[in-house]
């Protein structure tokens, strides 16, 4: 017999990996090196990866057309959809009115832990107003709950609604109480409803 075959007979057998290292390779190899067919086209958004994203359109008039993004916390930020009228108008959105009527919603300042002061508002109540030209556009509530912030930037950059409406642009941010967003949930389209009924936007 030959050394080197000798010497292949006296060396320990290679140590076959366990079952579960196995698995856990598999696993990290799939989040490290994913397979390209299951990626998407384009990463998603801050709004898509952290959002359940819902639309109402012609919210009490043509045209006013809303979005509600519901957090997994149950918070839900308001503001206007891409297809909004206002959009449509020449020059776009250039100023935000968030007092209307007998209240001005831009001076509420909720603290503490409890929410004091949040007013509590039904889904058909007035938030703002968004001017484009000479006309002006009642935003809507859309859901029943407890307004926690209005995005107040707005009242001294109303081009955010123009440039960011679903992110820095947004209107308000509210906290519906769970019963009654399951009560107003089915009343809302989803995004791709929303899109199949607008077109792409």
């Amino acid at each position: 017999m030959m050394a080197a075959d000798a010497a292949a007979l006296e060396a320990p057998p290679l140590e076959r990996p366990s079952p579960r290292e196995a698995t856990l390779d598999d696993e990290t190899r799939a989040l490290v090196v994913p397979d390209a067919a299951d990626l998407p086209a384009s990463p998603p958004s801050a709004v898509e990866a952290n959002f359940a994203r819902y639309f109402i359109a012609d919210f009490m008039n043509p045209g006013h057309d809303q979005y509600v993004y519901r957090h997994p916390n149950g918070l839900c930020v308001v503001g206007l959809a891409p297809s909004h009228v206002a959009f449509k108008e020449e020059g776009g959105v250039t100023a935000v009115d968030f007092n209307v009527g007998k209240s001005d919603r831009s001076e509420m300042k909720v603290t503490g832990k409890r929410k004091r002061n949040a007013q509590h508002l039904q889904e058909n109540s007035a938030l703002c107003k968004v001017c484009v030209n000479d006309k002006s556009f009642v935003v809507r509530c859309c859901v029943k709950g407890s307004l926690l912030e209005i995005n107040d930037r707005l009242i001294k950059q109303p081009d955010l609604l123009n440039t960011a409406a679903d992110r820095e642009g947004y209107i308000a941010i509210f906290q519906p109480k769970p019963a009654d967003w399951l009560k107003i949930k089915d009343k809302f389209l989803s995004y791709e409803d929303y899109r199949n009924l607008r077109g792409a936007c």
